[in-house]
Parts: C-alpha cells; structure tokens; sequence
C-alpha cells in the first residue's frame, strides 16, 4: 500500500481523496490539518488519517501530493522538508518542474491537473512527465493522459478551463429552453444527453475529424446550418478561442 501524504486539503485535492476511496484503491491518505474541517470530514467518514502537522505528513509518506495554492509554495517549502529522494506530485497550476526544484529541491517530480469529476472516477488526468509515479497513483480517478512537455501539460491546462466553461453553456441551453417553456429538469437532461451523445459519437467516428462530423449534420438549408451561421456571425467560435489564448499567454508565455 502507497501512503500519499496530502499537503493543501482544498475542494480539488478533497474530490480526489474521496475518488480514491471511492475506487477501493491502494493508497492510505494521510491528510494535512491546514482546512481542518474539511480534513476531518474526510477522516471520519472515509477512515484517512489527519497528521499533526505538514511536516508529520511528509514523515510518513511514500508520495506527497502538493494541493496547495501556487501563492503559498513559497512558505510551505520553508515549513517542510521532504525526505530525500520522495516523489512529489502537484496541482498546483501554472508551477513548472523548474520551480518545484527550486522549492523543493532536486527528486522525482510529477505534474497532474485533474476536475471535480475526479470524486466519481471519471476526471480527464493529464500528467506530465509520461511514466511517471502520478500515472498509476491516480488512474482510479479517471482516464489519464500522459503528456510529453510542460507546453503540452499547459495546453492541457487550458483544456482544464474549458471544463470549467462548459458548465457555464450548458447553464445558458438549459436557461433559455426552460425560458420558452420546457421544464428545468426535462430541459436539463436533454441539453446532457445532447452533449454525451455528441462525444459518443465522435468518439465511434474515431478517424474522422469533429468537424467533418458537424458538416454532415449541418448541411445547406438545415436548421442547424442556420444557427450556426448566427453563432459565427456573433463571433462565438472566436470568443472560445481568445479565451484559449488569454489563458495559455498567462500559463505558457514563451510557448513556441
């Protein structure tokens, strides 16, 4: 059994201990007291072990997983002191390998973003490096997408924001169809079903690239060409993009 000591008990890393368990993996989670309540939640309903201090984490961990803000590396690297050669994973976003070893110092380092979906094992997991100990460790949690750079890894960090954004569209299909008349729950599932039929799909047409997949449906004269059509002219595929681009620019300033 992997003891993966937990340092940052945030909504992320609390998703992932709970998928973890979920999955009947085994890692023993030994948590960090910093957000003590939702630490002792995770204790007392899922039998993780709450340690005295980060320090006492790092003591008896085979893997420390770094779940706290990029904000408050700084002074949790000058509280702890990791065990020579103990593998580190983090998510925490935007902090290079490069960044880590100056904090942290020189060992196996490993970078995974991972989503909320984590808690029901079904998270997209990108890690970075490829082969390294996050890939086993955090399979349970999801499907895992091994990347080969950190430019990779960032890009896929900009896949993490879309996740986030998608809520948000199927908010608005599911507002404006409620609006008109469909009620919130039939309106709610049909903009799912919509969405998981669309990936389905895709995912059964594996070699045929998504948009020769969205030609063959709108076609000249259909109902779906039109609205397209109006989504172009308001600009809604180039407002997706510059939001791509906004965030890799902060993430990845000298990407290639």
């Amino acid at each position: 059994m992997i003891r993966l000591g937990v340092l940052g008990i945030g909504d992320l890393t609390e998703k992932m201990v709970r998928g973890l368990s979920r999955a009947g993996s085994a890692t023993q989670c030994l948590l960090s007291p910093r957000n003590h309540d939702k630490a002792q939640a995770l204790a007392e309903e899922l039998g993780c072990a709450v340690l005295p201090s980060n320090q006492d984490v790092a003591d008896a961990a085979d893997v420390v997983l770094l779940g706290v803000r990029p904000a408050q590396l700084e002074t949790l690297a000058q509280e702890v002191t990791l065990k020579p050669g103990q593998p580190l994973i983090s998510v925490a976003g935007g902090v290079s390998v490069g960044e880590l070893q100056r904090l942290f110092g020189a060992r196996e380092y490993s970078r995974a973003m991972l989503s909320r979906a984590s808690e029901i094992n079904r998270s997209t997991v990108a890690v970075y490096p490829p082969g390294s100990i996050a890939e086993p460790l955090l399979a349970p949690l999801g499907n895992v997408v091994p990347l080969a750079t950190e430019h990779e890894f960032e890009l896929a960090m900009v896949g993490a924001c879309m996740n986030g954004w998608f809520y948000f569209l199927i908010h608005e299909l599911q507002q404006w169809l409620n609006e008109q008349g469909l009620p919130a729950e039939r309106a709610r599932e049909l903009v799912f079903s919509s969405v998981e039929d669309c990936v389905a799909y895709s995912r059964y047409k594996a070699t045929t690239p998504i948009d020769v997949l969205g030609r063959s449906i709108a076609t000249p004269g259909t109902f779906t060409a039109q609205g397209l059509d109006v989504l172009r002219r308001h600009g809604g595929d180039a407002a997706w993009i510059a939001a791509c681009e906004h965030v890799i620019a902060q993430l990845d300033p000298d990407r290639p």
